[in-house]
């Protein structure tokens, strides 16, 4: 069979989440028709939350443990977090049968969400308002989710290097960075050799990644593992993705919004952020980082998880008392 590497990524991404305090579950989803609805695996604490809740979403990468494991720790200290495997990915699936089953637009993987978080323990969202991170694809999940939900049930909404406003024309452009060798978005997104792979990691950080200088045979045997499982599935899901069409429309969104984004992101540039910004209306904040890439969160994860925790307390925090109101 052979070296593999995901026996260590995964060991490293579970020992950081069960470090934070927090347990794998699933929970059965019912459908609104009665056509077999979803079982959504997640990481969350047991037990009611004692503190603030807060939902992570993950983006287009195979493990939402990995994309997530520099912030758990730090994060669990102020919050009840809950890092959930969308739709088509990991554990997470629809129990519709396939033939039937349309791939979730990031409309729909928010709407999932939504009924998974009043099926947590506690009535997690009958409770004090959840914060919401989304990174990547899981911005997009995170933006509609906030919309929907409004700002009685989503608190403070953290979107990272998100671009809402991705055109046709992007997705061509993103193709013509890449170098040539893509057809389509899903190849990049999910290589199966280790060319691909290396792309797809210069692609998606500044610095240059160890895993990069892997022997070929290393590297192509865990994108094959990574990206064969459900890749169908993600195929159509990429196809789902409504961001740039007349169905998703960005307005303004009424709650604090933290927009992060690194200054070297090749898959949704820079000038895209301040697009981005315009859009969401005055509660919004932009954060650049420099020298990083489309995951901040892993390449400075200490800038983001002190500007994440700064910006999510000081939104909860009640009002300063004004002279008049003494």
């Amino acid at each position: 069979m052979g070296f593999s590497i995901l026996p260590l990524m995964e060991f490293i991404a579970r020992r950081a989440f069960l470090r934070a305090g927090l347990q794998s579950h699933t929970v059965a989803l019912p459908s609104d028709d009665g056509s077999g609805g979803a079982n959504i695996h997640y990481w969350a604490p047991p037990g009611e939350p004692r503190l603030p809740p807060l939902l992570l979403i993950h983006g287009f990468g195979p493990m939402a443990t990995w994309q997530w494991r520099l912030q758990v720790g730090p994060l669990s200290r102020r919050f009840h977090l809950i890092v959930p495997d969308l739709l088509g990915f990991g554990a997470s699936s629809s129990r519709t049968s396939p033939a039937a089953a349309a791939a979730p637009s990031e409309t729909a993987q928010a709407a999932a969400l939504a009924a998974l978080l009043d099926a947590l323990p506690g009535g997690v969202s009958a409770g004090p308002r959840v914060a919401v991170a989304g990174t990547s694809y899981g911005g997009f999940v995170a933006y509609a989710l906030a919309r929907a939900a409004g700002p009685g049930r989503v608190g403070p909404v953290v979107i990272s290097n998100s671009d809402l406003l991705k055109t046709a024309e992007d997705d061509a452009a993103l193709l013509q960075r890449a170098g040539g060798g893509f057809a389509r978005t899903a190849d990049l997104l999910m290589p199966l050799d280790a060319r691909g792979a290396r792309r797809l990691m210069e692609l998606s950080f500044y610095r240059r990644q160890a895993v990069t200088l892997l022997p070929d045979f290393v590297l192509r045997q865990a994108v094959q593992q990574l990206f064969t499982d459900k890749r169908e599935e993600k195929i159509e899901l990429t196809k789902a993705v409504t961001v740039g069409t007349d169905e998703f429309k960005v307005t303004p969104l009424p709650q604090d919004v933290l927009l992060i984004w690194g200054d070297h992101d090749q898959i949704f540039p820079l000038d895209k952020a301040f697009a981005v910004k315009r859009c969401l209306g005055e509660n919004v904040r932009l954060e650049i980082f420099e020298k990083t890439g489309h995951v901040p969160q892993m390449e400075d994860p200490a800038r983001f998880n002190k500007l994440v925790l700064d910006f999510l307390l000081a939104s909860q925090a009640p009002p300063p008392i004004q002279q008049h109101d003494l």
